[in-house]
């Protein structure tokens, strides 16, 4: 097929997909300062963790373009990844005003209420999207029924959050907290010792499982391990 704007688009996240690190950096320089390009550009920075990077991005991209509501739940995805809840919340604001039934929208505004508030709060949320019987409740129930679990402490853990290990990335993590907390640091071990983290939290609980696990089973090597991840800090 000719080259063309969207084939290098596509091309562009294959080769994140796929960590062709060489690739991506090829298909980046050939990204353009159009609408379309910036905000595959703005998803692999969020893809990629540098939220700061997507987040200069999406507010450019909203000054030119007032009319595109929904950057502004991508602006508050990154806010969201950065701690900064009560930004988040704000800038989702106006786009749930215009959408209240956005089951993305509605989901991330549950996640804020429980990082600000409480689980209670955040079941709430999802709650009143759930009695609202939209049909676009269906196609997120994954996520939901995942993030009922965690704002419920827990409950149903090994119900839910096991079937959900290769579809929702958070789940993993969880599902090794839930675990962690149990007392079966053998299981949680098992799931994380493979993961190659990229974030802090995923550091922290790579470091905490070799940690436990090499106390219990007298593992020098695994608490060395341990002690070869650095501390993340946001």
């Amino acid at each position: 097929a000719p080259a063309c704007y969207l084939q290098n688009r596509v091309q562009f996240h294959l080769a994140h997909k796929f960590n062709d690190e060489k690739r991506l950096m090829g298909y980046h320089q050939q990204l353009q300062n159009v609408l379309e390009d910036q905000l595959s550009l703005a998803a692999i920075h969020y893809l990629r963790t540098h939220y700061q990077e997507a987040i200069d991005i999406y507010r450019k991209l909203l000054l030119e373009n007032r009319d595109l509501l929904a950057l502004n739940v991508y602006l508050a995805m990154c806010y969201h990844k950065l701690d900064y809840y009560d930004v988040s919340q704000e800038v989702l604001s106006g786009y749930v005003q215009h959408h209240p039934d956005s089951v993305i929208a509605i989901n991330l505004k549950a996640c804020n209420y429980y990082k600000l508030y409480n689980g209670k709060a955040a079941e709430a949320e999802l709650k009143v999207l759930q009695d609202s019987c939209s049909s676009s409740f269906h196609f997120a129930n994954d996520l939901l029924e995942h993030n009922k679990v965690i704002f419920s402490n827990g409950e149903g853990a090994l119900q839910v959050l096991p079937r959900l290990l290769d579809i929702i990335p958070e789940a993993r993590l969880n599902l090794v907290i839930h675990y962690l907390r149990q007392g079966d640091n053998d299981v949680a071990y098992e799931l994380i010792k493979d993961t190659e983290p990229t974030t802090a939290q995923e550091y922290i609980l790579k470091a905490v499982a070799n940690a436990v696990i090499g106390q219990e089973r007298n593992s020098v090597r695994i608490v060395h391990i341990h002690q070869l991840f650095p501390s993340c800090h946001q």
